[in-house]
Order: C-alpha cells, then structure tokens, then sequence
C-alpha cells in the first residue's frame, strides 16, 4: 500500500468521497483563501450525507458540537497533515452553530485499515467534554487513552455500544471496518487556514471565533444546514438535500 500513487489512492474512493476530494497537486498551488473557502464547502457536502443518515441526525440533535474533514486519508496529504484538514463548529444554547475553525489530523487509529483509504469523515461531539478538548489545547488526541471514548457510528446504529464523547462517521464503506471504537490522534490548530478564511493578519483564537468575535458569510450556508438537522426541521432524503415538515 505504501508504494501506491496518490492517483491510486483517490481512485479507489467512493462516488460520495470523490465529490470533495481535490488533488494534492491542485490543492497544494491554492492560496490559503481559497483553500479555507473549499473546505468549508466541501463540508456542507459532507452535512448533506449526514442528514440522509437517521442514526446521524439524531446524534446531531442533541450534539455539543461535530468535527467535518472531508477528505481523509493518504491521498489528501496535500490538504493538511497526514490526514487532512477538517473544520469545527460549536453549536450554541440558542441552537445556532458557530463560524467554523480549521484543524489538521494526523491519523485515525482503526487497525490494519488506517490510511488504506481516503474518504469523508465526521465526528460529532457528543458532550462538551469533547468540544472543550479542541479549545484548551492545540496538538491532543480524541481515544481511550486520552480519556475520550470515540464510538463508531455503525455500531450505534446497530444498538451494539454505549454512548461515547464523540461518534465517528465516515462515507467511505468498509474505512472503519467492523471496530467499536475509534482514535483520532495529532490534532492540531490550523492557525493558517483560520487566519486566511477570517481575512486577519494578526493571529485569531479558536475561543474567538466560538465567540462570535469573527465571521464569513460563505459559511452561512453550512450553519444553516447544521441548525435545520440539529432542530429537527430536516428530514433528510436520499439526495441528501433538506427538506421541512
């Protein structure tokens, strides 16, 4: 697998990963503007997979907050670290989400399997325990050994596992084979991709745009899809696309 070309990689992505996944060649020549801007959109077409998912949806509901990398894996080594470059959002007590922060991963531990595909990827953050550990720290882990559990959201939907901090959900059939549970290791701030998006020379905090202090309208499209499956006012179809009561 090591010997296998980019080109290779992406090949062998489903149809639905292959909607948000960009060359590492393309990505690579992107200025971080343009690069923070695609993210964002690839992420709301990660949401739309979500609100086709009942299992997701639900979790969504009565989420603290998700974590959206839409591409993973070797083939978008070019987006960010080893994994790729994925965006938080908070969902606040009036039940609107917050601008979204730029975060690279390193890996996901899943056994043999990890990395031997590339595909989206979503973790909702179940409590404020799992939020709280993007904000308080710049490189950490989400898994057992860090003292959050990070469940598999196939084996949610099968009744088979308790709740855990955070659920992992991936579009890609067979990336999390038939695993319980889930690590996500060498998390990190991505200072030059939420500078970028949020127009500001001087460094801006992830706590500051949690806040409210900063904001994009190109965002507004994803916040709005998130707050329509968090309230329940989306049904979800097998287009993805929302639908009201």
């Amino acid at each position: 697998m090591s010997g296998m070309l980019f080109s290779e990689l992406a090949a062998a992505q489903s149809n639905e990963a292959s909607e948000v996944a960009p060359s590492p060649a393309l990505e690579g020549k992107r200025s971080p503007e343009i690069s923070s801007a695609k993210h964002v959109e690839d992420a709301l077409i990660v949401v739309r997979q979500l609100e086709s998912d009942a299992t997701m949806r639900k979790l969504l509901q009565d989420a603290s907050g998700v974590f959206i990398v839409p591409t993973y894996g070797r083939a978008a080594l070019g987006i960010g670290a080893h994994g790729g470059a994925g965006v938080l959002l908070v969902k606040k007590a009036s039940g609107n989400w917050t601008n979204p922060v730029f975060y690279n991963i390193g890996g996901i531990s899943i056994g043999a399997q990890a990395g031997a595909q590339a595909g989206s990827v979503a973790f909702v953050l179940n409590n404020d325990k799992a939020v709280q550990r993007f904000t308080d720290k710049n490189n950490f882990s989400l898994s057992a050994d860090t003292g959050l559990t990070v469940i598999n959201w196939a084996k949610v939907a099968e009744g088979s596992t308790g709740a855990g901090d955070a659920t992992a959900w991936t579009a890609t059939k067979g990336l999390f084979g038939n695993v319980a549970t889930i690590g996500v290791n060498d998390i990190r701030f991505n200072q030059r991709l939420t500078n970028a998006y949020y127009k500001q020379t001087r460094n801006v905090a992830s706590a500051d745009i949690i806040k409210g202090k900063f904001s994009n309208a190109g965002a507004d499209s994803l916040k709005q899809a998130l707050a329509n499956i968090s309230s329940g006012s989306a049904s979800g179809s097998s287009t993805g696309k929302s639908e009201s009561k």
